[in-house]
């Protein structure tokens, strides 16, 4: 492996390790702490609908880095594909990270957002609780296909 490439692996890899922490954080720590408010203030001073949208304007800000993240998966791994560097388990996890990546900010975040604007009682419909629950599979699956991508390129890389 030549030093540029060696240098591009090794953003890449904190990039996605960079992404992958993200998304675990803003699911972990973010989303408990904006939907249970009142435990840190005191008392209820935001409805649920509220805590939702300070939610979703963290996940529009996440999508940023997710789409970047996509972009630099399908340009990385293509390029090693074209080179015969492929396995199928990379490929697997390259299909799920950009596939979820795209679907995550332009297919659920959208919708959710368009829900959200129609006011508060479309945030408690089955069509949006179906939608919000997508939404969190989804990342969930972005996140192991995240993870599988950076174990097999640290093997491929500490050979």
């Amino acid at each position: 492996m030549n030093k540029y490439f060696r240098m591009t692996t090794m953003a890449y890899l904190i990039l996605l390790g960079a992404t992958l922490g993200a998304v675990l954080y803003a699911g972990i720590v973010v989303a408990p702490v904006t939907f249970h408010s009142e435990q840190w203030l005191g008392s209820e001073m935001l409805s649920q609908f509220q805590e939702g949208l300070i939610m979703t304007q963290n996940f529009v800000r996440l999508s940023y880095l997710v789409t970047f993240t996509v972009i630099a998966v399908a340009l990385y791994e293509g390029y090693k594909y074209k080179k015969f560097e492929r396995d199928t388990i990379t490929q697997i996890a390259t299909f799920f990270v950009i596939a979820t990546g795209l679907m995550f900010g332009y297919y659920y975040l959208p919708d959710i957002i368009t829900m959200q604007m129609a006011g508060e009682a479309m945030t408690k419909t089955e069509a949006f609780v179906n939608t919000h629950k997508g939404s969190e599979i989804n990342i969930k699956i972005f996140a192991v296909a995240l993870l599988v991508l950076i174990v097999r390129n640290m093997q491929k890389a500490c050979k």
